[in-house]
């Protein structure tokens, strides 16, 4: 996000780990729970994403299991709209509309209650960080499904080398995130 504060930014960036090797060898994990510790850093992060969300007219958050549960509760309170979870499978306590997807370690599966949404609704999907695309385009595609509009994504970390963000663009969803790590 080209926009973002300098303060803010390397604010972020040294709250931000870097786990060497996690989930598998090679992989550079980026955590972002550390963000979630630091109630000021946190507060300024989600109003900065509070301002994209709203300025796309965003009229719910849907948030991504599970750390995107986190930036987008906090995200709706903020924004005073509603909270919707798109869970990993088997997790909900309802009928759910369910979406396949692969991700950078394999594939998975995402539901969200049938009745989450509503026609014509405009939300803005919430993750921590974008990897391959594969949870936010499932979880886009949910958003559709139940006849909803995907006004904007959100993350906080992009990886842009394993071609994320690039994937959700070509699929018509407009990305916002507020780090990008680049080769490495």
């Amino acid at each position: 996000m080209s926009n973002l504060d300098p303060e803010l930014e390397r604010r972020l960036r040294s709250t931000v780990r870097t786990v060497p090797d996690w989930p598998s060898p090679g992989v550079q994990f980026r955590d972002v729970t550390p963000l979630f510790a630091d109630a000021g850093i946190f507060r300024s992060v989600v109003e900065v994403l509070a301002d994209v969300a709203d300025g796309r007219r965003s009229e719910v958050v849907v948030g991504i299991d599970a750390r995107g549960f986190i930036l987008g509760a906090a995200l709706a309170l903020e924004l005073g709209v509603g909270f919707v979870p798109v869970r990993k499978q088997g997790k909900l306590p309802s009928a759910t509309v369910a979406e396949a997807y692969d991700l950078e370690y394999g594939s998975a599966v995402v539901e969200v209650h049938v009745d989450a949404l509503s026609s014509g609704q405009r939300v803005a999907v919430v993750d921590d960080l974008i990897a391959t695309g594969g949870t936010m385009l499932a979880a886009g595609r949910l958003v559709e499904r139940l006849g909803a509009v995907v006004a904007v994504g959100v993350a906080l970390v992009d990886l842009p080398d394993l071609g994320g963000s690039a994937a959700l663009a070509a699929a018509g969803i407009d990305v916002v995130t507020l780090l990008s790590y680049e080769g490495d």
